[in-house]
Order: C-alpha cells, then sequence, then structure tokens
C-alpha cells in the first residue's frame, strides 16, 4: 500500500487518483487544516496530524505500507517569511516525524514534493537539477533542508528518495472531478478565474518593467496531471532500482502574468479589470525548468503544454466549485 501523506489536497488528491487508477491500495493521511475531505474519492482516509508521532505509529502498524508520498507541507511564501516558526515545525520537524515512524517500519521509499524555489535567484535559464542551491525565503529552505536530510538518511540508513521538484503546478483533473481548491488562494490562475467569475474586483499584476517580451513575469506552469504521471513514474523507478534520485517537474515552456489573463479571457469569453502594480520583492523575471533528466531517467513528457489546455481545465472545475 501507498501511504499518501497530505492527500486531501491539491497534488495529493490528483496523485491518489491516478495512483488507484494505476492499481494500487491507498491509504490518505491529512489533517484537513488546508485539504478537502471531498476530495479523497479512492483508498483509505485517516485523519492525523504528524505531530502526533503515536498516532503516525499506528497507521504503520496497521497497514502494509510499501513506499510513502509526502504533500503535507505549508506553501505560502509571504506567510513563511512572516511566521517562519509555523513552516519551520510543519515542513521539517513533521516530516522528520514521519521519517522517524518509517525507518521503525523499515519503510525505505520515499516520494517528497519539494520545489523550484530551493534554488532561489536563477543564475542561469532554464534551471537544471545541478544548479545551486540558494532559497531567499523560509518555504524554498525548509524543502531544501529535507533534502538535505534525505541525503543524510539515504547515506545513513538506506532510506531511498525521489525528490520532485515543481514549478508552477496548475489546472485540474479533465473530468473535473477534483481540483485546485486553496483558502486562502494564492496562485493565478484561480486568482484570474475568480476575476472572471466577479468574485474579486481586478487581478492585479505586480511588475511590468521586467526583462521579459511584455514586461511581466514568466513563469512555467506545469498540469496538475503532469504531475500525478510524475509521482508514479517515480515510484515505479523506487520499486526498479532502489536508488535515490532528482527531478525538476515542469513545462520547460514559461508564459508571462499577461499571457496567462488573455488566456483566462479567452477561455471563459470573459473581461475584467486588470490592475498594474509595482513589483514584489524576491519576484525574479524568469522562472523556467529543465525536465530533460525526468524525461531521459523516467520518460516523463507534459501532455498539457498550450496554456489555454490548463486554463480550459482549470476554468470547469473552477465553475463547478462556485456552482456556476
Amino acid at each position: 500500500m501507498i501511504l499518501i501523506v497530505g492527500g486531501a489536497g491539491y497534488i495529493g488528491s490528483h496523485v491518489n487518483k491516478a495512483l488507484n487508477e494505476a492499481g494500487y491500495e491507498t491509504i490518505i493521511l491529512d489533517n484537513l487544516s488546508y485539504g478537502h475531505k471531498e476530495s479523497i474519492k479512492w483508498g483509505t482516509f485517516v485523519k492525523c496530524d504528524l505531530a502526533d508521532v503515536n498516532k503516525v505509529d499506528e497507521i504503520f502498524t496497521k497497514y502494509d505500507i510499501t513506499a510513502v508520498m509526502h504533500f503535507s507541507s505549508f506553501i505560502d511564501v509571504g506567510e513563511s517569511v512572516t511566521n517562519p516558526e509555523k513552516y519551520y515545525y510543519n515542513n521539517v520537524v513533521n516530516t522528520m516525524n514521519l521519517l522517524h515512524v518509517m525507518l521503525k517500519h523499515d519503510v525505505k521509499k520515499f516520494i517528497f514534493s519539494s520545489t523550484c524555489a530551493t534554488y532561489g535567484i536563477p543564475q542561469k535559464i532554464p534551471l537544471v537539477e545541478d544548479h545551486p542551491q540558494n532559497p531567499i525565503n523560509p518555504y524554498g529552505m525548509t524543502k531544501l533542508m529535507v533534502e538535505k536530510i534525505l541525503h543524510d538518511y539515504d547515506e545513513a540508513y538506506g532510506l531511498k528518495s525521489v525528490i520532485l521538484r515543481y514549478f508552477n503546478a496548475s489546472g485540474a483533473d479533465k473530468t473535473a472531478e477534483i481540483g485546485e481548491w486553496h483558502n486562502p488562494e494564492t496562485h493565478l490562475i484561480p486568482l484570474i478565474l475568480d476575476a472572471a467569475l466577479g468574485k474579486r474586483e481586478d487581478i492585479k499584476i505586480f511588475g511590468t518593467d521586467y526583462d521579459t517580451p511584455d514586461g511581466t513575469c514568466i513563469r512555467d506552469y506545469i498540469h496538475v496531471t503532469d504531475l500525478a504521471d510524475a509521482h508514479i513514474r517515480s515510484l515505479k523507478y523506487l520499486e526498479d532500482n532502489n536508488e535515490s534520485n532528482q527531478f525538476n517537474l515542469g513545462n520547460g515552456l514559461g508564459f508571462s502574468v499577461r499571457e496567462v489573463i488573455e488566456s483566462v479571457k479567452n477561455v471563459t469569453g470573459r473581461d475584467f479589470k486588470v490592475t498594474e502594480t509595482t513589483r514584489r520583492e524576491g519576484d525574479p523575471a524568469i522562472l523556467i525548468g529543465s525536465s530533460e533528466k525526468a524525461n531521459k531517467i523516467l520518460g516523463w513528457n507534459p501532455q498539457y503544454t498550450n496554456i489555454d489546455q490548463i486554463v480550459e481545465t482549470a476554468w470547469k472545475w473552477h465553475q463547478k466549485l462556485n456552482q456556476e
């Protein structure tokens, strides 16, 4: 059985669906602080917090767990700056609790949800896996710390991990069975869709003077279904090779904030107010990742490479979520 920690969340729920469709049995561990029970449509659910080591131990005692996928990190970059303690406790200490119980029960296959934020300000685009890792916020630092811990645990205990560094997760299940559902929402596409629905007065562009073709930031958007596929491939990699590795997961393509806004207008057929304002501190002009390593070793190829395709799935889910 595969334990999905944070399986009620955005990416975890899509991975849960993909695993079950691939024939795996799953257990979902989530404290529902940010996840949604409604998103757990497959597998066995256990409400639990990683801070409760005894409860986590009971789960490993009760179920025959062979591998763990870990998604239960806090992800709000801004909040990590204003409240770093919350992030270090949850993202680092609680992960160590999980790893402690895994080792106790001799479960040594671990897939970790990391981030391109571990790289910090890019020195070269596209970003590759051996790019220096210099996070510029506590969120990115917590992810890098876990990466370092996993390296040491491999050396000392033989715990094998696949570290997956995501770029901008986006989109939704194509059938709109599940989708992106954050509260509060911080991701660009759902925020723009809220503007299209009239739930927001406007959508703000933070900075129009970047060194990019249209002056706005460029980001690499990767569809959540493609992310789920990469997790299954990573699991098979661990099963077949029993060795640790790290992979970037991105489209290798970049879309500017203006391009994403135009895509939402095209897909929804709606207009809305766009407000231009000043830059946010720490926003690089361009973040695009190379996924050549994932392609070569995992055989992974993103299927959603067009921004309109990504937005269409998000819009279908967003309408359902808001009952329009």
